[in-house]
């Protein structure tokens, strides 16, 4: 419990509460254990924005629907 609590860099009380499943410790520190336990991957993928379907919808919604060169004075 002392290692784990060393490598999450939190105190031992703080992991004893995350073992525990307690709601009020930060994310940060779930994030941190289980990254030292490896399973950090699913926590990543969670965030990744490749997979954020409705966020990208949304992103492509604001493209402009159409674009209009400019004609510089010179080519007139």
């Amino acid at each position: 419990m002392e290692m784990m609590a060393e490598r999450i860099g939190v105190a031992k009380g703080t992991y004893a509460r995350i073992e525990k499943g307690d709601p009020t410790v930060a994310m940060g520190a779930y994030a941190m254990a289980l990254f030292v336990l490896g399973l950090g991957d699913p926590l990543g993928d969670l965030a990744d924005m490749r997979r954020d379907d409705h966020g990208l919808l949304l992103d492509q919604e604001r493209l402009p629907k159409r674009v209009r060169i400019r004609k510089s004075p010179a080519s007139l």
